[in-house]
């Protein structure tokens, strides 16, 4: 069993997936951004204190779920050029620690894997703040976000235009937008 296997059964955060998602985007051609999003992901959170200070957030991401919404491009991601899902199937998030800076920003650091290629990375998280809802569930929201080299993942696939630029840059920036319910113990 994975980490993030054994994390989502000691979650206590359910994420809430119809408010949830997890896009990103690149440069395109120097001149323009692209940006897609990833369809089927899980993410779990786990913290015993009310501040989450103590959070532990893992994620698991379907490489085939890529959805740039053009089929083609959608296609070339999953081909072994960049994601490979045949032969890696999930992306990682392992998370190490959730450190609040402020009442709502936090910094999430953690080792993500694509590929086969861990490396730790620093995000910068937003909490959003806690609620109850019209059901009487306790909810957080999170945004996070950041950036990654994806040469440093193996996802160097690239061609140049006639000006010397790159069709796609190397970062890629990624916005999540998270939504959480308190699970109740039984």
């Amino acid at each position: 069993m994975s980490v993030v296997e054994e994390q989502i059964k000691k979650a206590n955060w359910a994420l809430d997936r119809t408010h949830s998602k997890i896009r990103f985007s690149a440069k395109h051609m120097v001149i323009s951004e692209v940006d897609g999003q990833f369809d089927d992901f899980e993410i779990t959170a786990f913290s015993e204190k009310e501040d989450l200070t103590d959070a532990s957030i893992n994620v698991k991401i379907s490489t085939k779920s890529v959805n740039t919404h053009v089929d083609d491009r959608d296609n070339h991601l999953r081909s072994a050029d960049f994601f490979d899902a045949e032969n890696f199937p999930y992306i990682t998030f392992v998370g190490e620690s959730f450190t609040k800076l402020s009442d709502e920003k936090y910094k999430l650091t953690g080792d993500l894997t694509i590929k086969d290629i861990t490396k730790p990375i620093e995000l910068d998280a937003t909490f959003g703040g806690k609620i109850k809802d019209p059901w009487g569930n306790t909810r957080i929201g999170l945004n996070i976000k950041g950036s990654l080299n994806r040469f440093d993942y193996n996802l160097k696939w690239n061609s140049l235009i006639e000006t010397g630029g790159a069709v796609v840059g190397k970062t890629i920036n990624f916005n999540c937008d998270v939504e959480f319910t308190k699970v109740e113990e039984k």
